[in-house]
């Protein structure tokens, strides 16, 4: 791994606080959407910290996107099924508890409306002992299908800006896992993108216009940027633990970390302890989410 000086970036403000757990942030048409996961509601908030409740979801809301049609996308989580919300009515456009081995957790939507859903593998809350989990294809049809097997925890999924990467956080292997996307939206040649320092898990992912990964490690307390190949070319480090991150904002360039001090369904819910806090970074989005 490559030794290179790491600049490190301070936190600017905080945005928001008070919620209970921040997950799958993305910026879309001037503000960021994230999901409240805890608090079961879907949020959009604007840069002034100006937010508004889009829709409620009973078994928890993760990873967010949007179809061909501008719909939203939104994995719920402990029923493992992906829904669709019109802005007005909430749709089943999956039921993928068949195909995935726990929760269904964050996912990324290409430009054809193909989504890509991770999950647990085990029961992460209870203690169990961590089992590899799956990556789920839902095509707009309601079609499902396992496209990767065998990863270590698949959370925060990135794709590149001419559609022909997928590359995917394995949570509990410490690595960004890099695949081929193919015409039909399968996935191949597997390798890895980049190996990551012990203690570094990295869970939420973006991509910028430099091709650089920004990922936010909660055992750590930071977010970081690599390259591929595992170099580390900036951190931000945070007062407590960093689950999401995205890069958004009027030119692309604000980094928005959603930290908390923990992740269990009740100690977030009782402590209310989720902000979502703002850094400058070098380069802007690009690519999907």
């Amino acid at each position: 791994m490559a030794t290179h000086t790491t600049i490190q970036i301070e936190p600017s403000a905080t945005l928001i606080d008070g919620l209970c757990f921040g997950e799958g942030p993305r910026w879309h048409d001037g503000r960021l959407w994230f999901s409240d996961m805890h608090d079961h509601w879907v949020i959009a908030v604007d840069e002034s910290g100006a937010t508004e409740r889009i829709v409620e979801i009973e078994h928890c809301p993760s990873g967010l996107g949007w179809d061909t049609q501008g719909n939203l996308l939104i994995v719920s989580m402990n029923d493992r099924r992906l829904l669709r919300w019109d802005g007005a009515e909430l749709t089943e456009v999956a039921d993928l508890s068949n195909l995935a081995s726990f929760y269904c957790n964050d996912m990324v939507v290409d430009g054809a409306g193909r989504a890509y859903v991770g999950n647990f593998g085990f029961d992460l809350h209870a203690g169990a002992t961590p089992s590899d989990a799956e990556l789920v294809r839902v095509d707009p049809d309601g079609t499902t299908t396992v496209v990767a097997r065998d990863l270590g925890f698949p959370n925060g999924t990135v794709i590149t800006p001419d559609a022909s990467t997928l590359i995917v956080a394995e949570s509990f292997a410490a690595r960004l896992t890099a695949f081929d996307i193919d015409a039909s939206g399968d996935l191949d040649n597997r390798r890895v993108w980049a190996q990551l320092p012990t203690g570094v898990v990295p869970d939420g992912i973006c991509l910028d216009d430099h091709y650089g990964i920004w990922l936010a490690s909660p055992t750590s307390n930071e977010c970081m940027r690599v390259e591929a190949g595992g170099e580390i070319t900036h951190r931000v480090a945070l007062s407590t633990s960093a689950y999401a991150c995205m890069l958004g904002g009027g030119d692309g360039c604000t980094l928005f970390v959603l930290t908390a001090q923990g992740s269990g369904p009740d100690e977030t819910r009782a402590s209310r302890s989720g902000r979502i806090e703002l850094a400058r970074a070098p380069y802007a989005h690009a690519g999907l989410p």
